[in-house]
């Protein structure tokens, strides 16, 4: 199964074998390049139910923030005249853990303060009131930065992502024409990761006490690798089960949500997309000649 991600001006393909990474550069031409896998990631517990979760989950971060290093790397020197001027490794892991700090602390510690005044009438309410609160936090903010004018770009390019994976699932040729017949989203999209680890973890936090406050933040930050674990045999039953009356009903929300982070991308868009994705078939069939 190939999978993926938008990046700026670009897109990545991820297949069984490594990644391509397209982009767009100012002179129209699209920039390749690829980026090997994580072999302690692909091993025999990628197969374990669970650990594959966590696997994954450490995998895609690592190898999501070099294809977007290509791809802002690209767009600086195609701004400036410094041809030498780019982001290392030590500005982009610097970004990527503030980002991540950044992550947990307004979707899994501002729900639980916002929720802590609850407490006094339950337990129970106050669970579910931060799960309310985690939800519309999460739901407002893709809503937000959709509204900026990079980001609405790099929906474009997420849909057509979504798009040519979409025909080479069903065997037709990448071409405009073809890939056009299909939606926008995905089963296995990355945002409905996101939507899932936000629901599972709404059930997981109604288990754990409110008390001691050491042990209720300590929790928020310690069972995310269960969660992602979790979320991630749900996304991916929900994938491979695609056409199956329930798989079906239970990952639509997913499916909805889709719909604030995709949009219908233009020629050019889908350009990158294929040229991604023939990268990534063209890997694989190399590396298992």
């Amino acid at each position: 199964m190939y999978g993926g991600q938008a990046i700026i001006e670009g897109v990545m393909i991820r297949g069984s074998r490594g990644c391509s990474v397209a982009v767009r550069r100012a002179d129209g031409s699209i920039h390749l390049e690829t980026i090997p896998l994580l072999d302690w990631a692909n091993g025999n517990l990628r197969r374990v139910p669970f650990i594959r979760g966590i696997l994954v989950l450490i995998e895609t971060l690592v190898i999501g923030m070099r294809a977007y290093t290509i791809g802002a790397n690209a767009q600086i020197k195609d701004a400036g005249e410094d041809d030498d001027a780019e982001i290392g490794a030590f500005g982009m892991g610097l970004m990527t853990a503030i980002a991540f700090v950044l992550g947990i602390a307004l979707f899994f510690l501002l729900p639980l303060f916002l929720s802590r005044p609850v407490e006094a009438q339950s337990d129970f309410l106050a669970n579910v009131v931060e799960g309310l609160a985690r939800l519309v936090i999460f739901l407002v903010y893709i809503w937000a930065i959709g509204l900026m004018k990079d980001i609405k770009r790099m929906y474009g390019y997420h849909g057509a992502e979504h798009m040519t994976i979409h025909a080479h699932e069903n065997g037709l040729p990448l071409i405009p024409s073809e890939i056009r017949k299909f939606s926008p989203a995905h089963p296995r999209c990355g945002t409905s990761f996101l939507l899932t680890v936000v629901v599972v973890s709404i059930i997981i936090f109604m288990f754990v006490p409110r008390e001691p406050l050491w042990l209720l933040v300590g929790s928020r930050i310690v069972l995310i690798p269960l969660i992602a674990a979790l979320s991630y045999e749900f996304i991916r039953f929900t994938g491979v089960h695609s056409g199956h009356v329930l798989a079906d009903l239970v990952g639509k929300p997913n499916l909805w949500l889709q719909k604030l982070t995709t949009a219908q991308p233009d020629d050019e868009m889908i350009e990158v997309a294929v040229s991604a994705m023939q990268t990534a078939i063209e890997i694989d069939q190399r590396e298992t000649a």
